[in-house]
């Protein structure tokens, strides 16, 4: 099992990031018998690079092997693939390049990868990752009419590298427009598999107030010929106002019992974890925070010692630059 954490270069505060989340992933899947980790990508525009938000693993069972595919908003160095353009409005965050070093890394081959370029207007629409505009979940492709600048060869090239027949669940705009699929988050969804070989869409609150979704979500998606035949609504507004739909817990590391075994750290929920947890935020966070309080030593007090606490409590030893001395 491969890990890469993303060097997030195309935003300065999420750039400080990296380093400590590998060493998190690092200090949970320890053991190298079964688990590799990979360097951050170089941190430079070429290397662009935002992680699982552009990838997509489609397949057949989770433990059988898959098809990458890796999105990408622009192209850095050599021949500009056909028919390419970038984005006017918007910065795109993931580069070629960047998404081909990470496949290097973690050994994928070419019939194993597929390479696409999001449509320049989506990105300009608003959808900075291809998790909003796009969802996969075994062999089922949810997406949307203007998530890939060139639809049909990436369709082909998916149909033909996988083992398993793919299922494309296509959205037109004419049912939802760009500006509802950004502002609803449909594709920033958690698409689930149920022991009946049936799927579970997952959605933000915001799906059911804009009736264009809805509506879409019960005739095509639901009476569709696809395997999702659930809907669950979720209430996350505070996520949404900070940029972030149910797609926020969408990476998921598929383990063997070897592997499953193989974990450092109390880091498998349970009902005592959770109590930790719960207590651990009663007694560290501030019920209420406000702009000067930023300006307050004892909040950066605060905020260190609930870390170290934390680190404790999950035993994954120190993982933070101000732990490593």
């Amino acid at each position: 099992m491969h890990f890469t954490p993303a060097n997030l270069q195309s935003s300065f505060h999420r750039y400080l990031e990296p380093q400590t989340t590998g060493r998190v992933l690092q200090a949970i899947f320890r053991d190298e018998q079964h688990f590799s980790h990979h360097p951050v990508l170089p941190a430079t525009p070429a290397f662009s690079d935002e992680g699982a938000a552009n990838h997509t693993r489609l397949g057949g069972e989770y433990g059988e092997p898959g098809v990458h595919l890796f999105v990408y908003g622009r192209q850095a160095f050599g021949d500009v693939r056909s028919g390419a353009r970038e984005p006017q409005r918007y910065p795109a965050r993931q580069t070629l390049e960047a998404s081909q070093a990470v496949a290097r890394q973690h050994g994928l081959t070419e019939a194993q990868t597929v390479f696409a370029q999001q449509h320049p207007d989506a990105i300009d629409a608003g959808v900075f990752h291809n998790d909003v505009i796009a969802v996969g979940n075994g062999p089922v492709l949810l997406y949307h009419e203007m998530a890939f600048l060139d639809e049909e060869r990436t369709l082909d090239e998916l149909h033909a590298k996988m083992a398993t027949p793919l299922i494309p669940v296509r959205v037109p705009v004419e049912a939802v427009s760009m500006e509802d699929a950004v502002a609803s988050y449909l594709f920033n969804s958690q698409l689930l598999s149920n022991r009946d070989g049936t799927m579970t869409l997952v959605v933000p609150g915001e799906c059911q107030e804009r009736e264009a979704v809805w509506r879409t979500i019960q005739d095509l998606i639901l009476a569709g010929n696809n395997p999702i035949g659930k809907v669950i609504v979720k209430d996350v507004k505070q996520s949404m106002r900070n940029g972030g739909g149910p797609a926020c817990l969408r990476l998921r590391v598929v383990l063997s019992e070897a592997e499953r075994a193989a974990l450092s750290g109390r880091v498998l929920l349970d009902d005592g974890l959770y109590d930790d947890l719960t207590a651990w935020v009663n007694r560290h966070y501030r019920d209420c925070l406000a702009p000067d309080d930023l300006a307050d030593p004892q909040l950066a007090e605060e905020s260190l010692a609930a870390l170290d606490e934390l680190t404790q409590l999950l035993k994954i030893g120190p993982v933070y630059p101000f732990q490593l001395g």
